[in-house]
């Protein structure tokens, strides 16, 4: 089968190119999907920069997510079938036509859903729920503080959290996103300006603070950390403070800034009560037993689907990319097929 990708040596957006090749039939426990949309997410960034821990090495297809039709499915598939609606997790490789992926990285297509809503769903909604629960412990009562609120992993994690009786606190980087997040029932929607740390403290002056999601490090780490009540938990599981616009890293600044990233005493933990985790999502994909029950315990929540906030055709994906980069996009970008 001849199949369409994209390939490229980390580094720059701009190495982005279409080829042409030949995927191979699927493997015994493989199935081969006929990708209809990819979702894009922010490690993407950090991966076709270079700057992600897990970068394959020389020229390799970048990509996550996706969702699509079951086009052909190995000897020892049982479960499913050609035809089948599914959406899917991949460890790279995910910006193609076709991929071959075990069938156990395969989910069926909620039949309600369509293929952009498929491709939005599964990296953000697992690393919410990951982040929430097993590691943030959160419970009914918490406040949790959700930066990016108006992102993927942003809304999915408020609606997790709603249903899990927490007070929320969603941030946003610009006052227009303020809207949706009114509208996903946040209860305290603030902007990242000047004034948010006053805002905050307002907020929290009859209240704990219990569990923050921290994707933006630097000082929005460090001040939220003073901020966390006895037994609070910071989850960390992204850094966009290192993300600054441009085709390839700014390594000066990159650099600075992680020179002067805030470093944090253990003893100070012992002192408060507190912690700090962090996760990288290839963690659940290496433990795919782990995947599935997170799966099913998120389906019994009935949050329902994700927000689709942009969308782009397959030859538009250095635009999507640079989409995603800018921070202004609400919900999720996918690219079409």
């Amino acid at each position: 089968m001849q199949r369409k990708a994209y390939r490229l040596k980390a580094g720059n957006i701009n190495n982005l190119k279409i080829v042409s090749e030949e995927l191979s039939a699927p493997g015994p426990g493989e199935v081969t999907v006929e990708v209809k949309s990819i979702g894009l997410n922010f490690a993407d960034i950090t991966v076709i920069w270079g700057l992600y821990s897990a970068t394959p090495k020389g020229v390799f297809t970048p990509g996550l997510e996706y969702a699509g039709v079951i086009s052909a499915v190995g000897s020892d598939v049982k479960n499913f079938k050609p035809g089948d609606r599914v959406m899917g997790l991949t460890r790279f490789g995910g910006y193609a036509t076709h991929l071959n992926i075990g069938s156990a990285y395969v989910i069926p297509l909620p039949g309600d859903w369509n293929f952009d809503e498929g491709a939005a769903y599964l990296v953000q909604v697992l690393t919410a729920y990951y982040a929430l629960l097993p590691l943030g412990n959160l419970q009914k009562g918490y406040t949790v503080l959700i930066h990016s609120a108006a992102g993927g992993v942003g809304t999915l994690a408020n609606r997790l959290a709603k249903q899990m009786g927490a007070t929320t606190i969603g941030t946003v980087g610009h006052p227009e996103k303020l809207d949706l997040l009114k509208k996903e029932g946040v209860d305290f929607p603030l902007v990242r300006d000047e004034n948010f740390f006053k805002n905050l403290d307002e907020i929290l002056e009859n209240r704990e603070l219990n569990l923050i999601l921290e994707c933006i490090g630097g000082k929005m780490l460090l001040e939220g950390f003073k901020r966390l009540s006895p037994e609070g938990r910071s989850i960390v599981y992204s850094a966009a403070d290192f993300v600054s616009p441009g085709n390839r890293p700014n390594f000066l600044k990159i650099l600075w800034k992680y020179l002067r990233r805030p470093l944090i005493d253990p003893l100070k933990l012992t002192d408060g009560n507190r912690g700090i985790l962090g996760f990288n999502l290839i963690y659940l994909y290496n433990k795919v037993h782990l995947l599935h029950r997170y799966l099913e315990e998120i389906k019994a929540c009935n949050i329902g689907k994700p927000i689709v906030g942009h969308t782009f055709e397959f030859e538009q994906m250095p635009d999507a990319v640079r989409t995603l980069q800018s921070g202004k996009t609400t919900g999720k970008v996918v690219v079409r097929t």
